[in-house]
């Protein structure tokens, strides 16, 4: 019999670190390989670990909520004369350290994750000592890493939950009624912005800002607590001191009346075109921002410093970002080669995005390459805001909050729907011409959709 060492791989992110959040065995239990080891958490993503090959576990080296270093050993298994055992000692690094595939196991075996998809499961066939059984029981549960994690924060044992999937599985709504905290989240989740409540962090509006869930630590008299910053927070934080520190900012905003807008919506939602699709004026916000870069590109351009001196990239297409508030932090994953798309194509990506981002299955992949960004303030209430630009974009926009306010309409005040779009910029690309010609054209369309037609 010999010990293999698994360390923990680079999941082809490119990243140095991940949180352990989940073991999905214990010493003792029989793998085969594709089994669920652990589900880690990245700076972009959870990810679940499959065995790369078969045998039975020996120790866990790493404890949950521990962070570590890609490389570093996380787990050890035994395995048999007989076993499909990966050659190397220690798998998931090279002999030179680097990451590496993992070896197959088996004939024609593919590990997931790391090839051709098959089928994950995760056996425990260890019998559960009593103050065993319920976490046992838990990992039968069929549930997505991120309600998993949603029920560990909120303190729900999902055994308990009755699931209302398609398949069987646990939902994010059946967790949040368990924890009869539904009517906040549900309020939260469909204000009259649609497509927007899914980028809302489920907390009463106006309340203290909600981080990602952590282990607070008290100090002795509990007038503190400190959290650790990791995972998605981390990276959010780097990101934005870099974009805040390297990018001189520079916000322009203005107010709209959006009626127009409010009645297309209303037409759109009406429409046996988009009966299937969920429509907000976040949709014609998106298309307005798409026609208003054209208009004016240097707000989709970048800032680049190459080898031989800085230089601004116009691009001449629109990776659409939408900035997404989910518990695990602040996400902005983009709809590639947005401009090409019609109405309905454009509101069914907005809503597939949304709806991911929402069960945290925002990959890397979704969040890389943006060129411009939306940012859905008014679901917080916030009529307007001066935004940090996302590193590698040059400008971003936030949408404010729709109500009806008193409007001087041919001399007369009346009611009407107003909003305020505001955005930031990185004043190296462009000057306050160019974002105010921009802001000025997402305010045209807004206030007369009709000129999309154009």
């Amino acid at each position: 019999m010999s010990t293999q060492t698994f360390v923990l791989p680079d999941v082809g992110e490119g990243l140095t670190e991940a949180e352990i959040v989940q073991w999905r065995v214990a010493a003792g239990d029989q793998v085969a390989v594709n089994d669920v080891l652990v589900e880690i958490e990245t700076a972009k993503s959870l990810v679940e670990l499959p065995s790369p090959f078969a045998g039975t576990v020996g120790e866990l080296l790493v404890a949950e909520g521990d962070t570590v270093d890609v490389g570093a050993p996380i787990i050890t298994i035994a395995s048999g004369a007989g076993a499909d055992a990966a050659s190397p000692a220690t798998v998931g690094q090279s002999e030179h350290g680097a990451p590496a595939e993992p070896a197959e196991a088996g004939e024609g075996a593919v590990l997931v994750g790391y090839g051709t998809g098959g089928h994950v499961q995760s056996r425990r066939r260890k019998p559960a000592a009593p103050a065993e059984e319920r976490v046992a029981a838990s990992v039968g549960v069929v549930a997505k890493p991120p309600i998993r994690k949603l029920a560990r924060d909120l303190g729900v044992d999902l055994t308990a939950v009755t699931p209302s999937g398609p398949a069987g599985e646990v939902t994010r709504d059946d967790v949040v009624k368990h924890a009869s905290q539904a009517s906040v989240f549900r309020n939260i989740e469909t204000p009259e912005w649609g497509d927007v409540r899914e980028q809302t962090i489920p907390a009463p509006a106006r309340t203290a800002p909600v981080v990602a869930p952590s282990a607070p630590a008290p100090d002795a008299a509990g007038r503190e607590e400190t959290i650790a910053v990791k995972g998605v927070r981390k990276a959010t934080s780097s990101a934005m001191v870099q974009s805040a520190y390297s990018a001189p900012h520079v916000s322009v905003w203005t107010d709209v009346d959006a009626t127009r807008t409010m009645e297309l919506v209303k037409r759109l939602k009406a429409s046996p075109d988009f009966a299937d699709i969920r429509v907000s004026p976040l949709l014609i916000m998106a298309r307005a921002v798409i026609w208003a870069a054209r208009r004016t590109p240097m707000v989709n351009a970048a800032w680049v410093d190459a080898e031989g001196g800085a230089e601004i990239r116009v691009r001449r297409y629109v990776n659409l970002g939408i900035a997404a508030a989910t518990p695990r932090g602040l996400l902005v994953p983009n709809i590639k080669d947005a401009q090409d798309l019609s109405m309905r194509e454009l509101a069914k990506a907005l809503e597939k995005l949304t709806l991911t981002a929402r069960e945290g299955r925002t990959t890397p992949a979704d969040q890389q390459g943006g060129t411009i960004t939306i940012t859905n303030i008014g679901v917080f209430g916030m009529d307007a805001g001066t935004p940090i630009i996302n590193p590698g974009e040059a400008g971003i926009v936030a949408m404010g909050t729709i109500r009806q306010k008193p409007w001087v309409v041919d001399g007369e005040v009346r009611p009407r729907f107003v909003t305020t779009v505001a955005g930031s910029f990185d004043h190296r690309v462009i000057d306050g011409d160019g974002m105010s010609r921009f802001i000025a054209d997402v305010a045209s369309i807004l206030e007369e959709p009709a000129l999309l037609l154009d």
